[in-house]
């Protein structure tokens, strides 16, 4: 089954009878409303009774607000496809909708939020529907403008479904270079079908209590790093933060050689750097003199 992000730009894959067909399948509501649940999980907000303001990215047709309406919190909903907003007032759901991208940037107060959820979105930003679209430009946009109306401390969890390694590693740079603290949390590493990543951030530098939660295993138990990190191509990147000071590499005294130059530049595509092809002349050695 194709990708719906490889098909069409959202506002025009799901049109009105997409956005009625998604809404009234029970698979899909229930796959929704379990994301959303252990989405809400990981956002880990105090439990103290009191409502708080949460933003749903990507919300669709409301099926992801409606379980933040069952716990108490009140919830702002931003989402392309006006079929899908439409169909969300026809089911009187309890949020505020806004048609926007958030490729674009969310233009929301700063500091209002204490905190955001998205099932199935973020990835779309890495696909250049338009010609005016560049995928890094638009992560950047997004992230930057969440770190904003987020209030200090408070977490963003992003459902995602990366299609490779290098997407993977693209969206969470740039949610490090944004200022978030965090990574990315795997459940079921090691079953295809089950297999859901969840890039939940937090607001600020890392401290204590901003800890990347451990993902769950086939048993429903914590998943530890290393029982999701078996091949390199579903490798997760468990903690990152760009604050990290960075090691001291060891340079050989003959220099570097064409590995090296070869691993760095491999480095450099997954960040989703241009990069010249390799050849037979990469990395060699020139003469003393011309």
């Amino acid at each position: 089954m194709s990708r719906p992000e490889l098909l069409a730009p959202p506002e025009i894959f799901y049109n009105d009878d997409e956005a009625r067909k998604y809404t009234s399948s029970s698979r899909i509501i229930d796959i929704q409303t379990q994301l959303s649940e252990r989405a809400l999980e990981l956002l880990a907000l105090p439990d103290d009774g009191v409502p708080r303001l949460l933003l749903d990215i990507g919300c669709g047709s409301g099926l992801s607000g409606e379980t933040l309406t069952e716990h108490g919190h009140q919830w702002l909903g931003l989402d392309i496809s006006e079929s899908m907003l439409d169909i969300a007032l026809e089911r009187e759901v309890e949020g505020d909708l806004m048609l926007g991208d958030m490729g674009q940037g969310l233009g929301l107060r700063s500091g209002i939020l204490d905190g955001a959820i998205s099932i199935s979105a973020v990835q779309w930003l890495c696909n250049a529907d338009k010609s005016c679209h560049e995928p890094r430009i638009r992560l950047k946009a997004f992230f930057s403008s969440l770190y904003r109306c987020l209030g200090r401390g408070a977490r963003a969890v992003l459902q995602i479904y990366p299609e490779n390694l290098a997407q993977r590693e693209l969206i969470l740079g740039f949610a490090m270079r944004a200022g978030f603290s965090g990574g990315i949390v795997v459940d079921y590493p090691h079953s295809s079908k089950r297999r859901k990543e969840y890039l939940v951030l937090t607001c600020g530098p890392p401290s204590l209590s901003t800890t990347t939660p451990e993902g769950k295993g086939e048993d429903g138990e914590s998943c530890s790093d290393e029982d999701s990190s078996e091949d390199e191509e579903n490798q997760t990147v468990c903690i990152s933060d760009r604050r990290r000071p960075r090691k001291k590499q060891k340079v050989n005294k003959k220099g570097k050689g064409r590995d090296w130059v070869l691993r760095k530049k491999e480095q450099m595509r997954k960040k989703g750097n241009a990069v010249p092809a390799d050849s037979k002349y990469t990395a060699r050695k020139r003469k003393d003199r011309f």
